[in-house]
């Protein structure tokens, strides 16, 4: 058996994330707490109750995905045991952030440090730049990179997330994402709109990139004690510098969440654990692995689905 543990993004909140483990164990409790005291934020309320509509502000959201993530892997590694049985990491966009911390390149804090700066930085690009972001079904990258080339009407779009063969989420303007979404639909895809108001991974957030580079400078990143797949190029990093510049860049640039996957399973990957809300990357495992592959991908956010989890596990 060889694990990939996968931390989910923006996307995959709910209200109550996290609230079980922090109630029975005093380690998740001081968890939450450190978050709370690093962003200034009352981030255990928001998790539990919300209302959804703060909860979902990139300020507020990027730490309080990132600390439930890291309260589940918490306690998945003090029920599992040694991490050593873990091959690899990567985390889908905000996600990368706990697979970094997770594999040792960043501490806790300064992983708080870094997502409470992301989000107010993308916050403020948001509001400057206004713009949103559209999934795409039924088309593959490259049909959807020739549609975006060929355009020649208003506004920016981008494809900002490769996240299976034939799901790929676009971003920009809203002129450019219609006029892009109608070609789109005339080629035969189907376009679903995100509840979102940010054009994240798009050339409408790239301000947000020299500000954080210059946060990040002053954060220590060590090389990772298991190897973790960076979004940006899709391949594994050990040398801080180049780690901080991806991270960076990762604000404005493609998600190349399908291609990190495929390099998993080429490199033997056969076991796949999503820690932290929700069930979107075990779905996406589902449409990247080859039919008849015997791929698991399992999930925990939960007591019942962290016991679920290494039932599955200790069976394989």
């Amino acid at each position: 058996m060889k694990i990939a543990v996968l931390f989910p993004g923006q996307g995959s909140q709910y209200l109550g994330m996290g609230q079980e483990f922090v109630s029975e164990d005093p380690e998740c409790a001081a968890l939450m707490a450190m978050a709370e005291d690093v962003c200034k934020l009352n981030l255990g309320a928001l998790c539990a109750e919300g209302p959804m509509e703060e909860l979902t502000r990139a300020t507020n959201l990027q730490p309080a995905i990132t600390i439930t993530n890291l309260i589940c892997w918490q306690r998945f590694t003090k029920e599992f045991g040694d991490n050593g049985a873990v091959s690899c990491f990567a985390g889908h966009s905000l996600g990368e952030y706990s697979a970094l911390c997770a594999a040792g390149v960043i501490g806790p804090e300064d992983t708080m440090r870094l997502v409470s700066m992301r989000g107010t930085l993308m916050e403020r690009e948001g509001k400057k730049n206004p713009g949103g972001m559209r999934a795409v079904l039924g088309l593959n990258i490259e049909g959807i990179d020739g549609i975006i080339g060929a355009y020649k009407g208003s506004g920016i779009v981008t494809a900002a997330n490769h996240n299976t063969p034939e799901q790929i989420v676009i971003s920009g303007s809203i002129d450019g994402l219609d006029g892009v979404g109608r070609i789109i639909e005339e080629s035969g895809g189907k376009i679903i709109p995100l509840n979102v108001s940010v054009a994240n991974h798009s050339p409408l957030v790239a301000d947000a990139v020299p500000d954080f580079s210059s946060f990040m400078a002053g954060i220590e990143f060590r090389p990772p004690r298991i190897p973790v797949y960076f979004n940006v190029s899709a391949a594994k990093e050990t040398e801080p510098p180049r780690m901080k510049e991806m991270m960076a860049n990762q604000i404005a640039s493609r998600v190349r969440w399908c291609e990190i996957i495929e390099a998993m399973l080429a490199e033997g990957v056969d076991t796949f654990v999503e820690i932290g809300p929700k069930t979107v990357l075990k779905g996406m495992i589902k449409k990247i692995a080859p039919k008849g592959s015997k791929v698991a991908s399992l999930q925990l956010d939960n007591p019942a689905s962290l016991t679920k989890c290494l039932e599955e596990l200790r069976a394989r």
